[in-house]
């Protein structure tokens, strides 16, 4: 059986984390989140400078190894060079304490060349997760670049859903439940601002869509019946001065016309009385 003070417990957490993302203010849930973005590129950042500074550390550590080895060769090349003049010299107490000389010396380098094989193996490991570390530093660079940029907008919006708000809070409307996240999402911050300005949109347009916007339309509409009268005056007047700038024309015509006639008799008259001769 399931303890009763337990279940009343997580009843009371989960309730007041509901309660406590319903009231909370979008502008603060923003910056939650971006804080947990700027923590999450700080610990990528310092994971990468630490694999970086592994392989600087390692080109150090074999640069070292590098000249011991040089300083080994040379140091055996002397030793066998001596023990050769001993003994050519006759004293072969000498050629073989330079001979033991030049055998330590090549055991010692023997060991650091064993080194050298081994630090070059750690140094291309080291190599590639260095530059796997750049790459995933980049990535989150960007990412938290993308994010601070949408944090002026989020903001925007949060103000205008808030004045959205107060212009219909007098009507009723559906309480907004997000997520119960301890530290939300920019996603989820801005569908709650989203969903609640859509909603006061609503509730504004259902209250603007009253019997006035009826009557505007009535009123336009007998505004547009007179305006299409008065467009039928303004047609009839224009057609009569068409009217009677076409009659002074048509009188002018038949004064041509009589003035034609009257040239034309007396060259008849001329003509009849040549052929009477």
């Amino acid at each position: 059986m399931a303890n009763p003070f337990s279940k009343g417990w997580k009843y009371l957490t989960a309730s007041l984390d509901a309660k406590i993302d319903e009231n909370a203010d979008p502008k603060v849930q923003i910056q939650q989140a971006v804080e947990a973005a700027k923590g999450q590129h700080r610990k990528i950042t310092e994971q990468a400078a630490a694999v970086i500074g592994n392989q600087r550390q390692l080109e150090m550590q074999l640069d070292r190894l590098v000249k011991e080895q040089t300083s080994l060769q040379d140091k055996a090349r002397q030793a066998i060079l001596a023990a050769d003049k001993a003994s050519a010299d006759g004293d072969a107490s000498k050629a073989a304490e330079f001979t033991t000389t030049a055998e330590i010396f090549a055991s010692q380098l023997v060991a650091v060349e064993q080194q050298i094989e081994q630090t070059k193996a750690m140094h291309t490991q080291g190599a590639a997760a260095a530059e796997q570390a750049k790459k995933q530093q980049k990535e989150s660079e960007l990412r938290l670049q993308e994010q601070m940029a949408q944090i002026d907008q989020l903001r925007a919006q949060a103000d205008q859903a808030s004045m959205q708000e107060k212009v219909s809070e007098s009507m009723d409307s559906i309480n907004q439940f997000g997520k119960d996240d301890s530290v939300p999402t920019l996603d989820d911050v801005r569908a709650k601002i989203e969903r609640r300005y859509a909603n006061a949109l609503g509730a504004q347009e259902l209250v603007e869509s009253t019997v006035g916007d009826r009557m505007a339309e009535i009123q336009s509409a007998g505004v547009d019946l007179k305006a299409n009268a008065r467009l039928d005056e303004i047609r009839a007047s224009m057609k009569a001065d068409k009217e009677l700038e076409a009659a002074p024309s048509d009188e002018s015509a038949a004064e041509e016309q009589g003035a034609e006639a009257d040239a034309e008799k007396p060259a008849e008259e001329s003509t009849e009385k040549s052929s009477e001769k």
